[in-house]
């Protein structure tokens, strides 16, 4: 059986912010869509599901976010993921320049949890919030092993 992860989903409160955030980044939108009916009740596993989602796609072709906000049932809000929590709680991101990569996400109003690391001189990472509570990592390589 043949096998490739498609994209990471994420449910926001405010669609157009997050769009903007993700696309000042450098992901493009691919398409938008409002969607409901008993297909999505059906994949979702949710009664009533109706939600505009849009997909954004990384520069490089391979890295999909698939953006929902939900107009029914109404958006549960819940504590933001802390980074020991088990299951989902974060996307991931290798930039080429951490330091452009933060100046964008503060223009957004999302800064470093505590600041940027260096992982044995291979990395500079760091985990901010971003829009609706996201976890996001950059990651700057280097040095190359």
């Amino acid at each position: 059986m043949a096998i490739r992860m498609d994209n990471v989903g994420i449910a926001v409160h405010d669609l157009e912010a997050t769009i903007a955030f993700f696309t000042d980044l450098g992901l493009t939108v691919l398409g938008r869509d409002t969607v409901s009916g008993e297909w999505t009740d059906t994949a979702v596993g949710l009664d009533g599901n109706h939600a505009k989602i849009a997909v954004l796609q990384t520069p490089d072709g391979h890295g999909r976010v698939e953006l929902f906000e939900y107009i029914h049932p109404e958006a549960i809000e819940t504590a933001p993921t802390l980074p020991n929590e088990i299951g989902m709680h974060r996307i991931a991101f290798a930039v080429d320049d951490i330091d452009e990569a933060l100046a964008i996400a503060a223009r957004h109003g999302c800064f470093p949890l505590r600041g940027v690391a260096n992982y044995q001189d291979v990395y500079k990472l760091t985990y901010l919030r971003g829009p609706s509570g996201i976890l996001v990592m950059f990651a700057q390589e280097v040095q190359r092993p």
